[in-house]
């Protein structure tokens, strides 16, 4: 889940951080409009994709996963109210979902930032069973996993040749499968690193 709604921002973070148009609908379309004010903001627009990329790669590295989950969190419900206020037609459902997503992991992590509900000055033992754990080779894989779409991103942008993109997505898939296989084989037992 993490490296599927991580994966979701990189192709577009990668867009605004280099500093490109996002979308190509005219100015006459309140949608196009819109896009094309973000656009002409300049560093903010620039701020934006970083800010996607970092949430991303957060997302994929599994150790600060949290962290870039909550990162995501914020752009997401922003981007799923602009999809829904502006009447996207199909985007409001994938940004819904992605927002779902988000929602749960959290919930998922909830026993590593419960204490940010606590007063101050207060005490509380902390059990640390049960919780996410880390396996150095989902680690490694997503780190692959994030170069590689970052990789698919930049070069989807300078070969417009569909054989091109075919290629890399199935390098993508190609990564994923052996990154379980090397799950199954040497990740089963759990580390904590």
């Amino acid at each position: 889940m993490r490296y599927l709604i991580g994966f979701a921002f990189v192709p577009s973070g990668l867009t605004k951080l280099m500093g490109n148009r996002f979308t190509t609908i005219p100015i006459s379309n309140p949608i196009g409009f819109f896009f094309e004010a973000m656009y002409q903001t300049g560093i903010y627009w620039q701020f934006l994709g970083f800010t996607q990329i970092i949430a991303a790669l957060l997302l994929m590295t599994q150790r600060f996963a949290t962290l870039g989950n909550l990162i995501f969190l914020g752009i997401i419900t922003n981007i799923f109210l602009i999809t829904f206020s502006m009447d996207f037609t199909g985007t409001v459902y994938i940004t819904f979902l992605l927002l779902i997503a988000s929602i749960g992991l959290l919930l998922w992590d909830f026993p590593k930032w419960k204490t940010l509900f606590f007063s101050d000055n207060f005490t509380v033992n902390i059990e640390l069973e049960n919780l996410p754990t880390y396996n150095t080779w989902w680690i490694y894989t997503g780190v692959i996993f994030f170069i590689e779409s970052l990789l698919f991103s930049i070069l989807s942008s300078v070969f417009k040749d569909v054989k091109t993109v075919m290629a890399l997505l199935v390098l993508i898939v190609v990564t994923a499968i052996v990154s379980l296989v090397l799950y199954k084989k040497y990740g089963s037992a759990v580390r904590r690193d």
